[in-house]
């Protein structure tokens, strides 16, 4: 298998600076979503109120993928506690989320700047950070690859680097 580079997750206590250093309603809306669902960017970005599924609290997603990418495949993403006001609340007064895809780049990176974290900081990083956190937490790997929307398991593998303190942590854990 060829060389697949390796972006790095943000630590948690990272992840915490950066949902703390949220100062509007718009800002916690795109940080608290990425952490807490690991949409891609652009499917935030094109998040529209018939993707909510109000009854079940959860989004109906139309990603990546398909013959010629035609964004056919479906999967449905739950909406954690601390989100859900915050998607819920958006979406019955608005249709879209407003943003696209460079603008949510930007606001990322002004708010990483305020939590002075000095490494890259993009919403493809805050995917691997769920992605990290979601293994932590004990989500299996076929339930993240649902959640993520991959075809392979060795696409979902990618996203799992793992500190060698983590996997240290949870072999003492488990051993």
């Amino acid at each position: 298998m060829p060389y697949q580079f390796k972006r790095e997750p943000l630590t948690q206590e990272e992840a915490n600076r950066l949902a703390h250093a949220c100062q509007t309603h718009l800002e916690r809306l795109v940080v608290w979503t990425l952490l807490d669902t690991g949409l891609r960017v652009s499917e935030l970005a094109n998040l529209k109120r018939v993707n909510l599924d109000w009854q079940g609290h959860r989004i109906m997603i139309y990603g990546k993928g398909g013959p010629y990418g035609c964004r056919s495949k479906r999967r449905v993403i739950p909406l954690s506690s601390r989100i859900q006001p915050l998607i819920e609340g958006h979406f019955s007064l608005h249709e879209t989320l407003g943003v696209g895809v460079r603008t949510i780049q930007r606001l990322l990176k002004r708010v990483a700047n305020r939590a002075r974290i000095s490494r890259k900081v993009t919403p493809h990083v805050l995917r691997h950070t769920f992605s990290v956190t979601a293994v932590q937490k004990g989500i299996s790997l076929p339930a993240l690859q649902r959640l993520l929307g991959h075809d392979r398991l060795t696409t979902t593998e990618i996203y799992l680097n793992l500190s060698p303190e983590d996997v240290i942590r949870e072999f003492s854990a488990k051993w």
